[in-house]
């Protein structure tokens, strides 16, 4: 894991007023892509100086006020930089593979296909398997595509499928880089898992269904039922994939493994045929969001760890439903990665109180965690994986597939319509009685 720095061995004592640029890059990473016009326009063009900046900010008060701030910030450092790493390396070669679906799906094969992204989202990651597999989700279901195909595809294969494994969802392999085991969720979380996926699919199979009922079949020619069928194309970044995966295991030193899973991107890159990457209509313009707004947010989120392992036994959090709707709760209207690791200090400081100071300390913690509350840790888990769907915004690929239905003319439902007409009715109920049956 990495832990390699010895901090200050106590726990440093930061103004409230640090917080504040935490808050605010949340806020605006919440509102501003909502915002109509010119304000919109204004972020998306700003976006960079705005993150930096705010942490550049904390970052120079911790380096020149705080004891033993500098061996903090290097520690935050290195875990952005493999948080990127891994993010990234699945982002660029899962863009070098292209699935043609032709066929106008059926209930059946809607179901499955939905049910295989939540599988798959466990080994390219919930941003991986969203990019790979949306534009055939939507080919496949042309002649009746509808709002709800979008959403139900962001329930399953951009959150709620993610959450078995730390590739799956980026607040998972931020446990991992703090000292969850890799196979320590999939053990404790795969019936949680099944149920609440079944759950879903078997509502989208009812909507699907009564659709299919309402609108008659659409007669194809002869030449498109030739084409119809199943292809994919670049299954040499298949191999790519699962060295990025095994890379996940080697050792953190030198930053081996960091550069083990950017060599694999490279490789994709240069061997990917154009034709495939135009095809995905592959940028790099998701991927240098994330990677910018993530620095701000790794480094403006110290202030509030360290406030949160001094003061958050005081909350009086008790139970792993506390802390599943706590972590969901944020992870909802913000973003579920900051609110994981937030909920999970909070959780270290409430049932290790004795674990010590700093980067020893969480890995104590994490440890007393897994061997006396383990629950609590499925519950911050699942809070942050399952709630991240609530929202457009909840997690990073849920923006990103909505522009990509969007652009190819799938009409969908906007912010309120999302969330009144599917969150709160379909997948909120489901989430919950995951709570009340596991919890």
């Amino acid at each position: 894991m990495i832990r390699s720095f010895a901090l200050a061995a106590t726990v440093p004592d930061v103004p409230l007023i640090l917080l504040a640029p935490f808050a605010v890059l949340l806020l605006l990473m919440a509102a501003m892509p909502l915002m109509p016009g010119r304000a919109r326009h204004a972020w998306e063009a700003n976006y960079g100086w705005v993150s930096l900046g705010l942490a550049a900010a904390v970052a120079g008060y911790y380096l020149l006020k705080m004891p033993g701030g500098s061996a903090l910030v290097a520690h935050t450092l290195r875990d952005y930089a493999s948080f990127i790493a891994l993010i990234g390396a699945l982002f660029v070669v899962a863009g070098g593979v292209h699935l043609h679906v032709n066929n106008e799906a059926t209930c059946r094969e809607n179901v499955l296909f939905l049910f295989a992204g939540a599988l798959l989202a466990n080994v390219i990651g919930t941003t991986g398997a969203s990019v790979v597999l949306i534009r055939p989700w939507i080919r496949m279901n042309q002649t009746r595509i509808s709002g709800y195909h979008v959403v139900f595809f962001i329930f399953l294969v951009s959150n709620v499928g993610g959450a078995l494994t730390p590739i799956g969802d980026p607040p998972l392999f931020l446990g991992y880089l703090r000292g969850v085991p890799f196979f320590w969720l999939v053990q404790h979380v795969w019936a949680q898992w099944l149920a609440t996926v079944g759950l879903i699919l078997l509502v989208f199979y009812v909507i699907v269904r009564r659709d299919f009922r309402r609108t008659p079949a659409p007669v194809r020619s002869d030449a498109v039922r030739h084409r119809s069928g199943f292809r994919v194309d670049g299954w040499a970044n298949a191999g790519l994939l699962g060295v990025i995966v095994l890379a996940v295991f080697l050792p953190p030193r030198f930053f081996f493994r960091e550069l083990v899973m950017l060599g694999a991107a490279a490789i994709s890159l240069m061997a990917t045929p154009r034709a495939i990457h135009r095809q995905n209509h592959f940028t790099f313009a998701p991927i240098r969001e994330v990677a910018v707004l993530f620095a701000g947010i790794f480094v403006t989120m110290m202030p509030a760890l360290n406030y949160l392992e001094a003061h958050g036994g005081r909350l009086g959090f008790s139970k792993p439903a506390h802390y599943y709707y706590a972590t969901g709760g944020i992870s909802a209207v913000l973003d579920n990665a900051p609110a994981y690791l937030n909920l999970l200090e909070l959780a270290e400081s409430t049932f290790a109180p004795d674990a010590g100071a700093g980067a020893e300390r969480s890995q104590r913690g994490v440890a007393a965690l897994m061997a006396g509350q383990p629950s609590v840790i499925v519950a911050i888990s699942l809070g942050a994986v399952f709630f991240g769907a609530m929202t457009y915004i909840g997690n990073g690929p849920n923006f990103m597939v909505r522009s990509i239905a969007e652009s190819a003319g799938v009409r969908c439902p906007g912010f309120i319509g999302y969330v009144v007409k599917y969150s709160l009715p379909i997948l909120l109920p489901i989430i919950a009685l995951t709570a009340w049956l596991f919890l």
